[in-house]
């Protein structure tokens, strides 16, 4: 049920979503792509390349940001989670052939989380109110911004956008990336909005925890599982 006037301003507040009107259209528009392009897409991507195939894809893409993590791990003052983000990009990339194999995670090495959003959390940056944002989704205005400077300052980026011939990388990553997430959730998110009285609710709640997970340095993951919630990808250079 969606609240109209007065009441619907009344729960933005009590939510931190004095935007809602506008995320809500934001949302549907995102829920119309997905049923017409992305999730038959994530779908094609589970049918045709097998688990081993999507784990290796993950681990490389996973591998590609771990620069990203080191420098903001550094910049949180996480110096014993830097060390381990740089062993792991180190094996990975060696003899973890490019990171298709995940060897750090086999070596007392987990993996660490690390985006600019948490980095400006860590230095007492307030999140602002929910932001819904078309095609990148859930977040709020610090964690935009730090989406933003990740993107924008990502060495793994510049690095194939200045190849020339290997420019085409960077947006075969970001969709690969996309895809790839979106096909781990699918069962899930079907699921929540097949039983949701407000899917949008459910998902602002369901972001907001995952969010507050990752901020904590928890163990990073697309989506809690759902008997969970009683208890937030990018286009980068081109």
């Amino acid at each position: 049920m969606v609240l109209s006037g007065g009441a619907a301003f009344a729960q933005s507040d009590d939510t931190n979503d004095p935007w809602e009107s506008v995320n809500r259209k934001f949302f549907n528009f995102d829920l119309f792509l997905d049923r017409v392009l992305v999730k038959p897409v994530a779908r094609a991507y589970v049918k045709v390349v097998p688990a081993p195939g999507r784990h290796a894809i993950r681990h490389v893409i996973d591998n590609m940001n771990e620069p990203i993590v080191f420098g903001n791990n550094v910049l949180q003052g996480q110096f014993r989670r830097a060390n381990i983000t740089l062993g792991r990009f180190l094996l990975n990339s060696t003899f973890g052939l490019a990171g298709i194999l995940d060897l750090g995670s086999h070596s007392d090495l987990p993996k660490q989380t690390g985006d600019f959003g948490q980095t400006l959390y860590s230095w007492g940056v307030g999140s602002g109110p929910y932001l819904f944002l078309p095609v990148l989704g859930p977040t709020n205005p610090r964690d935009a911004i730090g989406f933003g400077v990740d993107s924008a300052a990502d060495p793994v980026g510049y690095a194939f956008w200045g190849a020339g011939n290997l420019r085409w990388v960077n947006p075969t990553r970001s969709l690969t990336d996309n895809i790839d997430l979106r096909s781990q959730q699918l069962d899930t998110l079907d699921e929540l909005q097949k039983n949701a009285i407000d899917f949008y609710s459910e998902i602002r709640s369901l972001a907001r925890q995952r969010r507050a997970i990752e901020l904590r340095h928890g163990a990073p993951g697309p989506l809690p599982k759902l008997d969970q919630l009683d208890q937030p990808r990018a286009i980068r250079h081109g």
